[in-house]
Parts: C-alpha cells; sequence; structure tokens
C-alpha cells in the first residue's frame, strides 16, 4: 500500500506556450512499455534513477542528470533503484525546436536530433530545474517564454545534431517511412499487413522484418502509437473518452485506457482533468 501512495503524477498544458506539456512524476514500480511521443521528452532526475530503452540499448540515469528522447523515438521507462524515480520534463513539439533552431543549422527546415539519451551537466540541469518552477507558476510570460528559448537553445547547440534528410536514406527505408506516414494519417483503419506490403512493393514477410529494422516496433504496435497520438488531439479538443476511443480504432474503452496508461502514465480521465487546472 505505501508503494502505491508513494507514485504522483502531475500534467499540466501550458496554452500560453503552444499547448507544451509540462510532466511532474514520482514512480516505484510504474514501468512503461514501448512508445513514443509527438514531441521530444526533456526531462530531469530530481530523485532516484531511472532505467530506459533508447536507442537500441539500456540507459541508466542517477539523479541530476538529463534525460533526452527525441520525437517518434521508442523508448521505454522504469526505476533502476529500489526506491523509485521522480523527475519533471516537458514535451515540445519538433515545430517548436526547429523555430528555435533555426539558427543552428545552414539548412532550414532541420530537425534537430539528440543522440546522447543521458547527459551529465551541472549548469544545465540547474537552469532546466529553475525552468520546471518557472512553468509551474502563473503569470511571468515574458519570462518564461525567454528562460523557456533560452534554455532549448542552450540544450540544443551543445547536445543536438542535424538528422539525415530522407532523401540520403536507403531505398527501402524510404518505403518504410512511406507506410509509417500512411498508418499516421489514418490510424483509424484495420490496416492489413498484406496491403501495406504491396503498397510499397515488397513481400510481406520482408516488408515486416525491414518495418521493424528500421522504426523498432512491428507496424502494429506502430499503429497503436498513431492511434494514441490521434487520442490525445481530440481529448485536447474536448471529445468524450469514449468516443475518441472509438474514432481512433480502439475495440472498447478499456482496451484504450490499458494502452493510454501504459504509454503516457496517466489514465485518460486524468489527461483530461490536467486541462482544467491550467
Amino acid at each position: 500500500m505505501h508503494e502505491q501512495k508513494s507514485e504522483y503524477v502531475d500534467y499540466k498544458h501550458l496554452q500560453e506556450l503552444g499547448g507544451l506539456e509540462l510532466l511532474t512524476a514520482s514512480y516505484h514500480q510504474k514501468q512503461f512499455s514501448k512508445h513514443v511521443h509527438e514531441g521530444y521528452c526533456i526531462g530531469l532526475i530530481e530523485e532516484g534513477a531511472q532505467a530506459f530503452f533508447r536507442t537500441g540499448k539500456l540507459h541508466i540515469a542517477p539523479k541530476g542528470d538529463i534525460i533526452l528522447v527525441n520525437a517518434d523515438e521508442i523508448h521505454t521507462g522504469a526505476s533502476a533503484v529500489e526506491s523509485g524515480w521522480s523527475y519533471r520534463a516537458i514535451y515540445p513539439t519538433p515545430e517548436m525546436l526547429n523555430e528555435v533552431s533555426r539558427d543552428f543549422f545552414n539548412a532550414t527546415g532541420v530537425t534537430p536530433w539528440f543522440p546522447d539519451a543521458v547527459i551529465h551537466d551541472v549548469g544545465l540541469a540547474q537552469q532546466l530545474s529553475f525552468l520546471f518552477d518557472l512553468l509551474a507558476c502563473k503569470d511571468n510570460l515574458l519570462f518564461k517564454e525567454s528562460m523557456y528559448i533560452s534554455t532549448l537553445a542552450c540544450l540544443m547547440s551543445r547536445y543536438s545534431k542535424s538528422r539525415l534528410s530522407p532523401q540520403n536514406l536507403p531505398e527501402t527505408q524510404k518505403k518504410i517511412l512511406t507506410v509509417k506516414e500512411l498508418l499516421a494519417s489514418c490510424p483509424e483503419k484495420d490496416h492489413s499487413l498484406s496491403d501495406l506490403a504491396q503498397l510499397v512493393d515488397l513481400s510481406p514477410w520482408y516488408f515486416l522484418r525491414q518495418f521493424k529494422k528500421y522504426t523498432g516496433l512491428p507496424p502494429h504496435a506502430w499503429l497503436v502509437q498513431y492511434r494514441l497520438h490521434k487520442a490525445r488531439q481530440l481529448l485536447k479538443q474536448g471529445e468524450n473518452i469514449a468516443v475518441a476511443a472509438q474514432l481512433c480504432g480502439f475495440s472498447d474503452q478499456s482496451h484504450f485506457n490499458r494502452h493510454f496508461k501504459k504509454a503516457i502514465g496517466v489514465t485518460p480521465l486524468q489527461y483530461i482533468s490536467s486541462f482544467k487546472t491550467t
């Protein structure tokens, strides 16, 4: 019972910063399934240590370290120590980072990419902690925006790189990206493996292997992620939970609730309630 009480989650949607999501959480036994976010995850471990899978291997982030997960990048999350872990994180979208980073790269529209999953940078960690404190307060919009932009700029100038453009990718990987874009555009559909493979002129077995090779998850798992993405957008727009589940292709509301909590860390109802406190 004590372990259950020690877990705490608070989600805020900062409308003054374009809907930026701010998470404050303390977990003891929570284990996140493999999932992705539309936005980047920029977090600071404040107590304990977190273990998480990213970029093909397991990483450990102790107290004081910064965790970085790129947008649309598969990752997990669990405690690395018996006492659990506490952290705060923001989830800026690629569009938000593109706006900030346009002075960092020669090419326009380049999406920043963080190769390191865990960063030990005492000064930047202190700046992030101050930013999180500031974002949780009301008013001071100009100060919030300035601190937010300067912190992201500092993070990207030190630790981000530009990603390889799609034009330079292998032909098979381009085909896989085409299918990913299709799944993202209509996640509510009940897609078949044979149809997806035929779309890019690959055999179903070869397509299945290549899809997982280049994305880290099989097509059906990516479909669930995109359904969750769409559901979150509908919930933000005020849609009813049951209706959102149906519109996104989930077989029933309990199925939707289970996937939502495993990936996001809160139930759809808790997610909706966060809008009422901002």
